[in-house]
């Protein structure tokens, strides 16, 4: 019995570790975050593994099965829409409690959206501090107030529909001049990171319409 973490290419398919197919290729089972999006990188590979859907509106009602056929000796991987699962995707339940029964884990080493942009932004990157999606709602005035004291390269994720607004946010608690890089379509065929202040990087995607995933790097205080 083990649990598998493989990450998948958060752009371009070839991205994919040989190591990555070869576990994908092994085990008996493979929870996808999304079966359709994964079906298509597994066809790309050959992979023939069943799949079964594994994602943050079943995950709770669904762990305790898992768990139980881990037990009995299934071997499953668990892949996301696109980088490593956990990193603000399903995972972490079921990692946690096959822990708890003694199951034996191993999270493959791969692609992550965050590393790339951190590396790219040309911020420093010594210490940095993962903050994923902030509340869309309820807390995120407290959010933001945090960020403002904070002294370390901030990492943050956001949809292309909320970019600007995330922005504009964060010019008005950080002041315009404090600097950010925004990377998007990491790896793929239109990869795209916008270096500057705040006031320089929220002109640019407030004159554009804005598509792919989003990674945020913002300068800490000081920097």
């Amino acid at each position: 019995m083990k649990l598998f973490l493989v990450p998948t290419p958060v752009g371009n398919l070839g991205d994919m570790t040989y190591r990555g197919v070869e576990v994908l290729r092994s085990v008996d089972l493979i929870l996808a975050e999304d079966t359709r999006t994964s079906r298509v990188l597994l066809q790309h590979y050959g992979i023939e593994t069943p799949l079964q859907s594994y994602h943050i509106f079943n995950e709770h009602q669904t762990v305790a099965g898992l768990v139980e056929r881990l037990k009995s000796g299934t071997t499953i991987a668990v892949v996301t829409d696109a980088g490593t699962p956990g990193i603000s995707d399903p995972g972490f339940l079921l990692v946690r409690e096959a822990v708890k029964e003694g199951i034996d884990v191993e999270c493959l080493p791969g692609a992550t959206a965050f590393v790339p942009a951190l590396i790219d932004s040309g911020l420093p990157c010594d210490r940095f501090v993962f903050l994923g999606f902030l509340p869309h709602k309820k807390g995120r005035q407290t959010a933001l107030r945090t960020i403002a004291d904070e002294q370390r390269t901030m990492v943050i994720y956001e949809s292309p529909y909320r970019l600007v607004k995330l922005l504009g946010e964060l010019k008005e608690v950080l002041g315009e001049e404090r600097r950010v890089s925004v990377s998007r379509e990491i790896s793929k065929l239109h990869a795209e990171t916008a270096r500057g202040t705040l006031a320089e990087v929220l002109a640019h995607f407030g004159a554009k319409e804005v598509k792919g995933e989003i990674v945020v790097i913002v300068a800490g205080l000081c920097q």
